[in-house]
């Protein structure tokens, strides 16, 4: 009776031991699949998901638009608003878009949790159309100043959107790239402005319809979001399976949707189970990954890469250069290096590209390190 017994539990824990090992190998090769390393499915088309991610970087557009706006108008607007020579002044209009940008990131990741990714670039978009309208009829420093503060809040709300949407509705072996593209469209954000910039000075008042052309680009975003998909991730945190698959299909193709699910559903468990709280941040194991990756953004700012965006026109023709030349070979370096990092970020890998970037950053250009 009791070897009965034995033998039922052997074969009740070799089957609980097999079903375990089933369950993980099929998880395992949702993965594979989803990862495009199968053999018989290969990897899901870029094409598919492509169409999203461009209309997600009008964000990034947008933001590096409004960096560079206020480069080539600045002196022409200081003269029609009663500010010229005031550097008290010109300083606020610059850092009062970065006071609401600063505002705006707080509230970023709330905003996306909380309406979906989706309304969340719609909600971005809102106070830059207002921003920029504001400072395009501005009749004072005021005026300027209140619409800079719109447009600064949506400049904060957009990028950490994007670099999360991307995030989510890019296959994996393209996501690099895809994260490289918002990059690429704040650079190409920062040439439009200088290019548009240009005429300020020679024509009265366009420094107005420098501020005008960025609402067109914002009333796209939110017009054609409505029509865009949401995130699957968000989708699925919310209960919404059946949606996120259906997302999934539109994202990857029908084929890769069961492996999108399984590799969702297991990277939810371990969210799930490695839940932290805040103050847990700043302490034990999570404490170094939260400084490196503060660390990486301080220096980005200290280097003091936005002060050239701002300024450069000033410095420039201080120093006896044309600043139409001298910015368009800012441009065109910046956007150069956003390029490289397009092309290679999936091959290089993040690591090689930032110890590069930061060590290239050190030099001036004396070739001395500063």
């Amino acid at each position: 009776m009791r070897g009965r017994h034995v033998d039922s539990y052997s074969m009740y824990k070799r089957g609980t031991r097999d079903h375990v090992i089933n369950t993980y190998d099929y998880d395992k090769e949702q993965v594979r699949l989803l990862s495009g390393v199968g053999k018989d499915i290969g990897n899901p088309s870029w094409k598919r998901s492509f169409p999203y991610i461009l209309l997600a970087a009008l964000s990034s557009f947008l933001f590096g638009y409004h960096l560079g706006v206020v480069n080539e108008t600045l002196e022409s607007m200081s003269h029609d608003l009663g500010f010229h020579g005031d550097t008290m002044a010109e300083g606020l209009v610059v850092s009062t878009c970065l006071g609401g940008a600063f505002v705006g990131s707080l509230f970023s990741g709330s905003i996306a949790d909380g309406v979906g990714r989706r309304r969340a670039f719609q909600l971005c978009a809102l106070p830059l159309i207002i921003g920029s309208s504001m400072s395009a009829t501005a009749k004072n420093l005021w005026g300027m100043l209140l619409g800079r503060l719109f447009v600064g809040t949506g400049m904060g709300i957009g990028p950490p959107v994007a670099a999360l949407y991307v995030a989510e509705v890019s296959p994996a072996y393209v996501r690099g790239t895809y994260g490289s593209c918002s990059q690429l469209a704040t650079c190409l954000g920062l040439m439009g402005a200088l290019f548009i910039g240009f005429p300020a000075k020679q024509i009265e008042g366009w420094w107005r319809m420098c501020f005008w052309a960025s609402v067109a680009p914002a009333a796209l975003l939110t017009v054609f979001m409505e029509f865009s998909v949401e995130s699957p991730h968000w989708l699925f945190k919310r209960g919404r399976g059946a949606d996120a698959e259906a997302e999934f299909e539109k994202l990857l193709g029908g084929p890769y949707v069961k492996g999108a699910m399984a590799e969702l559903s297991k990277s939810q468990r371990g969210d799930e189970a490695d839940t932290v709280k805040l103050s847990e941040l700043f302490y034990g194991h999570h404490r170094k990954v939260v400084f490196m990756g503060s660390s990486l953004f301080a220096l980005q700012q200290l280097s003091g890469i936005n002060a050239v965006f701002y300024f450069s026109s000033t410095v420039f023709k201080s120093a006896g250069v044309p600043s139409e030349s001298a910015n368009i070979c800012v441009g065109i370096a910046n956007l150069l290096g956003s390029l490289f990092a397009l092309v290679s970020m999936d091959k290089l890998g993040r690591k090689a590209l930032l110890i590069a970037s930061f060590s290239g950053s050190g030099y001036d250009y004396s070739g001395n390190f500063s």
